[in-house]
């Protein structure tokens, strides 16, 4: 990496040539007898170390207040997506600060904080101020023709005559690759920086499903074969509260004969039903909303993965196999024009390809296997679902219906292996 430093004011002491092996020596002296020295080093991910020194030449004594800035000219393109923060962004105090560009265009935002840093932020990208350790600071967003992040320090540097001061802050600008955010937190001491990138607040489960499909990744060397791993390792996870939620969801298909009877039979009086139903529960201990459970409890999984597919560069343009050459993009083709083997493009909201199609099957397999309702009605609700489904995810990222597909897969083989040892005796 090479970056030519323009000078304003001064001269260069060496240099003008800023690499990762040889760091800038600015210099300046102005009229007053004081001399700016700046040293700017950067290493191999992009991080700027910036040492200030302040010579006084004169008997004089001043204050100075260390203080750094970053400027964005204009609103960049971004997601716009609600599960998406892109703006400025900063962890004061232990508080993480999300503001958004036409929230300050609204209302400046000020406070004052012990430790932290702000910054910048991409959906991929991260422009972030470190101010100097152990000093209190002032941090501010505003816009004023142009949108300003910055800090300055509380308590001033004194600066006595015929001495110097140095002050030193790190700058870094870069990709939000995981491996880079938190090696920055850990070996800098940057307080809650690895937030830079938006794990949201299933913040618990978010990063340590990453770092599973991270590890897979790195041991099968495919990140839709490390989906399909930590699919695996979920499953095994929530075993035991599957296998009670089928257990009782078979012993309710077998119940169905005797629930139709009993329907039958109080067909004209709903509290007798009701009663003869909670008996009949009772009796054979089981739980009609047990089937619900292990929905309920990978919600916020399956949750967590789109927010990984989302915001982790280490995702973007991750190649799975066949047609799959982006697991954080849509699945690319479409039935409508027969997965491309028809010569036209079709509209985007028709556009439902083969994974989509396959987790919907699996779904409607799945449904199947459980008992269905005893309304009319509510059967039709449940028999249109899968197909609801289908198309409310097809134009989610690849990997996240991948996942639900093969999730689908293994809960059905342990649905039947339950329902196959299942058996109840009910009176007729």
């Amino acid at each position: 990496m090479i970056f030519q430093i323009p000078i304003l004011y001064g001269q260069y002491l060496g240099n003008n040539k800023l690499t990762n092996q040889s760091p800038v020596k600015l210099s300046w002296t102005n009229n007053q007898g004081i001399t700016f020295e700046k040293e700017i080093a950067l290493d191999d991910k992009f991080l700027f170390s910036v040492k200030q020194k302040v010579i006084n030449s004169t008997n004089k004594e001043y204050d100075f207040y260390s203080y750094g800035q970053i400027i964005r000219k204009q609103i960049p393109d971004i997601s716009n997506f609600y599960i998406l923060h892109e703006g400025l962004l900063a962890t004061l105090d232990d508080e993480l600060i999300e503001e958004d560009y036409d929230d300050i265009q609204e209302e400046k935002f000020s406070r004052t904080s012990q430790k932290g840093w702000l910054g910048i932020s991409d959906k991929f990208w991260i422009t972030s101020l470190i101010p100097p350790s152990g000093k209190e600071f002032k941090t501010t967003f505003d816009y004023k023709d142009k949108f300003r992040a910055n800090f300055v320090a509380t308590e001033p540097l004194e600066l006595k005559g015929n001495s110097s001061i140095e002050d030193k802050m790190q700058i870094i600008v870069a990709a939000k690759r995981v491996d880079v955010i938190d090696g920055y937190a850990e070996s800098l001491n940057i307080d809650k920086f690895d937030l830079a990138i938006d794990w949201g607040f299933l913040y618990f489960i978010t990063k340590p499903l990453f770092y599973g499909i991270d590890y897979f990744f790195k041991l099968l060397g495919n990140y839709g074969l490390a989906i399909i791993a930590i699919t695996i390792c979920i499953r095994l996870a929530f075993f035991p509260l599957a296998n009670f939620s089928f257990r009782s969801m078979a012993k309710m298909k077998a119940l169905q004969p005797e629930m139709v009877r009993l329907k039958d039979l109080h067909k004209d009086d709903k509290m007798k039903l009701q009663q003869e139903m909670m008996a009949l529960y009772k009796k054979e201990k089981v739980n009609p909303m047990s089937g619900c459970l292990p929905i309920l409890v990978q919600i916020p999984v399956f949750f967590a993965l789109y927010k990984v597919l989302f915001v982790t560069i280490e995702m973007r343009q991750m190649p799975f196999f066949g047609w799959i050459q982006d697991l954080s993009e849509r699945d690319p083709t479409s039935l409508f024009n027969l997965f491309g083997l028809l010569p036209y493009d079709v509209p985007s909201f028709l556009m439902i390809g083969a994974w989509p199609i396959a987790m919907g099957v699996s779904m409607f397999i799945q449904q199947k296997l459980n008992p269905a309702p005893t309304d009319p009605m509510q059967a039709k609700i449940f028999m249109f679902f899968p197909l609801f489904l289908t198309v409310i995810l097809a134009p989610f990222p690849a990997g996240l219906v991948i996942y639900w597909t093969v999730n689908n897969i293994l809960t059905m083989a342990q649905q039947v292996f339950i329902m196959k040892r299942t058996t109840i005796k009910t009176a007729t």
